[in-house]
């Protein structure tokens, strides 16, 4: 590939990722608690590693970044590219504080089932967006398709290279011009450096830990004392409520006698479950104040990883914050 300046602007830390997962799945609906995501120490202890705060706007300037050093790439190796406007292409979706109202529960339930007609909705704004290199891509013979996509993207890997589960290990080098361009500006992944091997895994363990908390165990069981007295019974923890969606999700494709999947009064009940389910899971949360509660446990925990790997953590903020 093709050298050029690097952008060093490092995506979302894996550190930080995990963070906001952890924090922000409920956003604030437990009573609307001083406490948010954005209070965790652990990210704002990286915040310089990450380059600051992570929204839409930040997010296609990246993206955009990306596909014009693709662009380039492309044409030195032979071939037409189009940078694809990235304000089209990323959305970060409903705006959280929207999401965390009774309202919106009340609407959508936590989002996750789609009737028909939501999704020939979503189908039809996939639809209404063109490719701009889609002409280019079909005026080329199969052979050369492939050698284009190659090139943008790597080539896959073989059976070989595969692990048992099917994954592979991803490496930019081997990821085209689409891979060295994400290298360029998103810079060198720190959770890759062997100097911070441990410290990764110690802070995997910490997200493991916050459901042991004494505290935690007594919200959990609360919550599951609430929601049995709104009719779902034997919900142990939090996300139990959810999975119980999935899994029933699932349950339409596996072994469905119908290949096509469920039906559209299958979907619309499956719907209103879980928007039942939903609304009673936001109030008993409400009710607990589970979402400060949450919070304050996992900073606890956060700080006290702060305290234990200081010098690891100040090294590591030495060595890849932002610019340089």
């Amino acid at each position: 590939m093709p050298s050029r300046p690097s952008a060093r602007t490092l995506a979302l830390t894996l550190a930080i990722t995990a963070t906001v997962t952890l924090a922000g799945c409920n956003g604030s609906d437990g009573g609307g608690g001083e406490l948010t995501y954005e209070d965790s120490p652990l990210s704002k202890y990286l915040e310089a590693v990450n380059g600051g705060a992570w929204d839409e706007e930040r997010a296609v300037k990246q993206q955009q970044e990306i596909e014009e050093l693709v662009a380039a790439c492309m044409a030195d190796e032979g071939f037409e590219y189009v940078p694809v406007d990235a304000s089209q292409t990323i959305s970060f979706g409903d705006d959280m504080e929207e999401r965390n109202t009774e309202a919106w529960v009340a609407a959508n339930g936590w989002g996750m089932v789609q009737t028909e007609e939501e999704m020939a909705e979503q189908q039809a704004e996939a639809e209404e967006y063109v490719d701009p290199n889609q002409p280019y891509v079909e005026s080329l013979s199969p052979s050369e398709q492939e050698a284009y996509y190659a090139t943008l993207y790597g080539t896959p890997p073989s059976e070989e290279e595969l692990n048992d589960d099917g994954s592979y290990e991803y490496s930019w080098e081997n990821g085209g011009c689409n891979g060295f361009a994400s290298h360029e500006v998103q810079g060198e992944s720190f959770w890759e450096d062997e100097r911070f091997t441990g410290l990764m895994e110690d802070m995997n363990a910490l997200w493991e830990e916050l459901p042991k908390q004494p505290e935690i165990i007594e919200l959990n069981r609360k919550w599951s004392e609430c929601m049995a007295d709104a009719g779902y019974p034997d919900l142990e923890l939090r996300w139990d409520a959810q999975t119980v969606i999935s899994e029933e999700m699932n349950a339409f494709w596996e072994g469905q006698e119908n290949p096509e999947g469920p039906s559209a009064d299958e979907l619309k009940e499956l719907k209103e479950k879980e928007i039942e389910m939903a609304l009673a899971d936001f109030r008993c949360a409400k009710e607990l104040d589970y979402d400060t509660a949450q919070f304050s446990a996992q900073f606890a925990l956060e700080q006290q990883f702060i305290d234990d790997h200081k010098a690891e953590l100040d090294e590591l903020v030495a060595a890849y914050a932002k610019g340089e």
